[in-house]
């Protein structure tokens, strides 16, 4: 099924999608993903299955804001609120401590979580219904990053129950976050939309 993303019912529908354990397909700031409930092992299951991927690459989870990251997060380390701050919401991915009571498998973590603040409205929207998802990017494992919904269908097709249409994601220049490993000394595990060097000055302590 697919609906616009300024559809009235486009949040309720997904919403109902995602309490069912179905992945449904939704436009972020950057690129279009696919998203699951990360508590259901089915729902997590069945986003890896679709998008070709083992429990080697778990997704990553979108949030609201910090307050919600801080749920997720045994303890968020300085560096990571200090990007946080700079950069949410927008494409930056940022890997903390995972909370060992968290309560779901997102495969193999290695006891952390890959967390994002999206800057876009309808899936903020989303987000504060139905809370944190699990989210990766809308294409075959190894295949570019869909930017409209019709590229995602091409990819995904009946393996996503609700395509929300959006438009062009990220002004379709297919640029996906910059993923940063905040857990110890930060470091850039993917380059993407944020430079290294937009990081480096933020972290930079002053003399």
């Amino acid at each position: 099924m697919r609906v616009l993303a300024t559809d009235t019912f486009a949040v309720e529908l997904a919403a109902r999608a995602i309490s069912r354990g179905e992945v449904i397909c939704l436009p972020t700031d950057t690129v279009y993903g696919i998203g699951a409930d990360p508590f259901s092992t089915t729902a997590i299951t069945r986003l890896l299955t679709a998008k070709s991927r083992t429990r080697a690459n778990p997704p990553p989870v979108l949030v609201t804001g910090i307050e919600q990251a801080r749920s997720l997060s045994a303890a968020l380390p300085e560096a990571a609120v200090t990007l946080m701050h700079a950069f949410w919401p927008g494409p930056l991915t940022i890997v903390v401590p995972a909370r060992a009571d968290i309560g779901w498998d997102l495969g193999e973590t290695n006891g952390t979580v890959a967390l994002r603040m999206p800057d876009l409205a309808v899936t903020l929207d989303l987000l504060a219904t139905v809370g944190p998802l699990a989210v990766t990017s809308a294409n075959q494992h190894g295949q570019p990053p869909a930017t409209t919904v019709d590229e995602a269908l091409t990819g995904l097709g009946d393996a996503v129950t609700l395509y929300v249409d959006g438009g062009q994601a990220g002004g379709g220049e297919g640029v996906v976050s910059t993923i940063v490993d905040a857990t110890g000394t930060p470091c850039i595990l993917r380059h993407g939309a944020i430079s290294e060097a937009e990081i480096e000055r933020v972290l930079v302590v002053p003399r």
